[in-house]
């Protein structure tokens, strides 16, 4: 097994000696996202236009659903499958860009499936408004040589068009869906349609072309909706639609309750991850309640809770009255890496960092983005940081020992400080306080959008899980974009779960 970056430098996929063979699998042009061109933010306000004059998901997601009633798919929407006992499947989540990073997950991630029965794409399909014509080369082409079903659950990203595209894929070439009747003039309803951004006319000419590239029978899945369970050998996997602003409207909040019902063993899939960088966010429902109750409920046995729109890695083992459920984040399947090394230490619902996973590690990832600020600002010499001095000064703000098996101390001197807080890195609770709000939330809005790179190390990631009667067996695996990586992904984390 090669290294890991808890390993080695090597291993996180500094100094690559041999660039990755994932360039021979992308399209000769390729769409360069940058999340600081005002074209691309104004493309994506459907989000902020939600948040100031009412979310219309809920409503627009009842439709869907209804529609798809009317075409025969059970009122359960539960996909029954023949998987024996013991079968693994993948999962990776916000891999849409359509770009390198999306790639160079894609060699490791097909050595690493050959033997899966299915994958699961957790949040965010297709960047940056999830159209339909974005389908080829950020789904269709990058994974036509996965030789299984691909199921999916919508990200904010793919409601920025009304989910329209993601029901053709997704959900058996479901049709438009008929207008709503005008609302009330100068009403928020209104407003919020008149700047609505809306699918281009003529969108989805490359849509049924697309399809040849993933159309053998054993590659096909039809889902019941943007939300659904799978019954898979002795488990039961749930994914679920948290919209634009990650909240459950209340007729899939009482969906939710019900599929949750009964012994069967439980993995829950969620665009919106209920623990995330130090926090808990249980994702409200309308009407009251929230999803995190629910995965509580030890009448309800779930093992694990596995979030994407994160674009990073994270497992939060969470003690729930005597049993532990396992709180991941995996959305590094191809988008931008959002940083690690913002994340405070972490010591929440008595999780602290001798439990706390994540990938990168934090100083891989401060090294990562002063590298990136240094070259974008033109100030290389003064913003770089060496991943060992990035390392160093990580375990410093946060009292930590440094994670890398035999790694030495680098000098810390005034410039790493001062480059590390400029970055937002983490602070320990007792002084976070003074810094997190004003650091964080600057760096988190502005700096990490922009923080697509197209050279190796990537710092991507998608999760294997390998299912017997006993257990679930979940690894996170990692690609960086280097060659020796692409034969021999390296596991960064792995933790099995007890089913019984």
């Amino acid at each position: 097994m090669s290294d890991s970056s808890r390993d080695t430098p090597e291993g996180a996929g500094w100094d690559a000696t041999e660039l990755g063979t994932y360039k021979r699998l992308m399209p000769t042009e390729v769409e360069k996202i940058s999340w600081l061109d005002p074209r691309m933010l104004w493309a994506a306000r459907n989000g902020v236009l939600a948040s100031w004059f009412g979310d219309p998901t809920g409503r627009t997601r009842s439709r869907w659903v209804a529609q798809r009633a009317a075409a025969g798919v059970p009122a359960d929407k539960v996909i029954r499958r023949d998987d024996p006992d013991r079968f693994s499947f993948l999962v990776i989540g916000d891999t849409g860009e359509g770009d390198d990073p999306q790639y160079a997950v894609v060699p490791g991630f097909l050595k690493t499936g050959q033997d899966t029965r299915f994958a699961i794409l957790a949040s965010d399909v297709i960047y940056p408004v999830g159209s339909a014509d974005d389908y080829d080369t950020k789904f269709f082409r990058p994974y036509r040589d996965y030789q299984a079903p691909i199921y999916a659950i919508p990200g904010n990203h793919d409601w920025y068009e009304d989910l329209g595209a993601f029901m053709r894929v997704f959900c058996g070439d479901a049709p438009p869906l008929a207008p709503e009747p005008a609302p009330r003039v100068l009403s928020k309803a209104w407003l919020r349609k008149l700047l609505w951004h809306k699918s281009r006319k003529g969108d989805s000419q490359r849509l049924d072309e697309a399809r040849r590239l993933r159309s053998a029978a054993a590659q096909r899945a039809a889902q019941p909706g943007p939300y659904w369970a799978i019954d898979a050998g002795p488990v039961r996997i749930i994914g679920i639609d948290t919209g634009l602003l990650g909240t459950l409207d209340a007729e899939q909040g009482a969906w939710l309750r019900e599929v949750s019902q009964g012994p069967r063993p439980k993995i829950l899939i969620t665009g919106s991850p209920l623990y995330v960088d130090g926090a808990h966010h249980p994702c409200a429902i309308e009407g009251g309640g929230t999803v995190d109750d629910i995965v509580r409920d030890p009448a309800h046995r779930y093992v694990a809770a596995i979030g994407g729109d994160i674009h990073n890695y994270q497992r939060y083992p969470v003690q729930v009255d005597g049993r532990t459920i396992q709180y991941v984040v995996a959305g590094g399947g191809g988008a931008f890496m959002h940083a690690t090394h913002t994340i405070p230490r972490v010591d929440i619902a008595n999780v602290t960092e001798k439990d706390f996973r994540c990938y990168p590690l934090r100083g891989d990832s401060l090294a990562f983005y002063s590298k990136l600020y240094g070259r974008r600002l033109r100030l290389r010499r003064f913003f770089t940081l060496t991943e060992a001095e990035a390392s160093a000064v990580v375990a410093e703000r946060l009292q930590i020992p440094l994670t890398r098996a035999q790694q030495k101390t680098a000098r810390i001197t005034w410039r790493t400080r001062l480059v590390a807080g400029l970055l937002g890195a983490g602070r320990r609770p007792d002084r976070a306080a003074r810094f997190r709000l004003p650091v964080r939330k600057i760096y988190t809005s502005l700096f990490s959008p922009g923080s697509a790179t197209y050279s190796p190390p990537f710092f991507k990631q998608f999760l294997r899980l390998d299912v017997t009667p006993e257990t679930v067996r979940l690894r996170c695996y990692a690609a960086t974009g280097s060659r020796a990586q692409e034969l021999d992904p390296p596991v960064e984390d792995e933790v099995t779960i007890p089913l019984v």
